[in-house]
């Protein structure tokens, strides 16, 4: 019973009629973007968590100014404590050439544990003249703006044409208005109407998606939920690429039973620890192996990967971690797609990342030579069950 009413309420976030484009890291997707800006007649939506002025985000912010100059609406929106140290001038710069800007919850005092000190902008959506649109998990950030040297981070997005672009361009517009009133900009609403691309004819693409949202008001569980109604389906495979992964117990449960069953479960986590409660991360190794979950980790570098395909046929690509800031605070964004093409040239890629740069952990080697990673992982996961706790989650997970 259970598993109808999901499969049902999941097909009806689905429109048909579309053409999405999948983009391999920054090299694909700034270039892509860049044009789309400099395209531009009407109006620009760009909302990202962080936004950094190195060589990618000049080129971008250039590309914002030239719109802006030649008479295009441009709506810049930032997340707060992502972008806490994007210079001043750099603001003051945009601001003058015509750009308009605000911050999302700028407050963000380390002294306090509000809820609504944390609950961060961490989505990644662009919209131009509303006929085009970005979603995915890739930052204004450049792929070589790494620590260390290392090799440039991995990370995806989509570029979205069709049916979809007026449920993408309304969430925008939605939060750009609400950020508006909050921040008494009256002058920020002067934004072109929506209307004419609700009336817009979709090209002959014909490929199915969703866009669905995690937010505190309506939204709160529609991407979890999308991954556990998939999970449920799934019949032959379910690959994740996650960089965050820290998976409640629905989550985890829905892995375990649909390997019981059969399917392949391959996981692609980060390898590199860029804090310590990453850790927590290795909390379900031994549950996940044990039970025939393949974990494989990305060392070369660091990988900002949000997505998983399931049976060759679901995708999704977004912002969204797996983690409990991820589902249960922040506002996140991922496009799914029901496409055998689409779903197999993004299974590709995660698996020559598997294949050729990601390290197998076994599970002899797990339970025989990691007793103090061990330790930390149970540690760093106690850490993260008590913050949740205490931000009030703890009996959703």
């Amino acid at each position: 019973m259970n598993k109808t009413i999901n499969r049902n309420k999941d097909k009806n976030h689905f429109i048909d009629g579309n053409q999405i484009q999948l983009l391999r890291n920054g090299v694909e997707y700034f270039p892509a973007l860049e044009e789309a800006i400099d395209s531009a007649k009407r109006e620009i939506y760009l909302q990202t968590y962080i936004y950094e002025t190195d060589k990618i985000g000049i080129r971008i912010g250039d590309a914002l100014k030239r719109a802006a100059q030649r008479g295009v609406s441009v709506n810049l929106l930032l997340d707060g404590f992502g972008c806490k140290d994007l210079p001043a001038e750099f603001v003051k710069e945009l601001e003058s050439a015509g750009v308009k800007l605000m911050f999302y919850r700028p407050k963000i005092s380390p002294w306090t544990l509000k809820k609504s000190r944390l609950r961060r902008m961490h989505r990644k959506v662009s919209v131009i003249d509303g006929k085009i649109a970005f979603v995915g998990g890739i930052n204004i950030i450049d792929d070589y703006n790494v620590p260390d040297n290392t090799p440039p981070r991995i990370d995806y997005a989509v570029r979205v044409e069709g049916k979809l672009l007026p449920v993408i361009l309304d969430s925008v517009t939605k939060l750009w208005r609400r950020m508006s009133v909050l921040h008494l900009h009256p002058d920020h609403l002067k934004a072109a109407t929506t209307e004419q691309h609700k009336k817009r004819k979709s090209n002959n693409a014909n490929m199915l998606a969703a866009f669905i949202l995690r937010d505190n008001v309506l939204n709160r569980r529609n991407i979890e939920s999308a991954y556990l109604a998939a999970i449920a389906q799934a019949k032959s495979e379910i690959i994740i690429a996650n960089a965050y992964f820290v998976p409640g117990r629905r989550f985890r449960k829905a892995l375990l039973a649909a390997a019981k069953r059969g399917v392949s479960v391959k996981l692609l986590l980060q390898g590199r620890m860029e804090y310590f409660l990453m850790f927590a991360t290795h909390a379900f190794y031994a549950m996940f192996l044990k039970n025939g979950i393949e974990i494989y980790e990305y060392r070369q570098g660091y990988m900002h990967s949000k997505v998983a395909v399931i049976d060759n046929e679901w995708a999704t690509v977004g912002s969204s971690n797996i983690d409990p800031f991820s589902l249960l605070l922040a506002r996140e964004a991922n496009v799914v797609v029901k496409d055998k093409a689409f779903a197999t040239e993004l299974r590709a890629d995660i698996m020559h990342s598997i294949e050729n740069s990601a390290y197998q952990v076994l599970p002899e080697e797990w339970s025989n030579r990691h007793l103090f990673k061990r330790f930390l992982s149970w540690l760093a996961y106690g850490l993260v069950r008590g913050f949740v706790g205490l931000i009030g989650y703890s009996k959703q997970q």
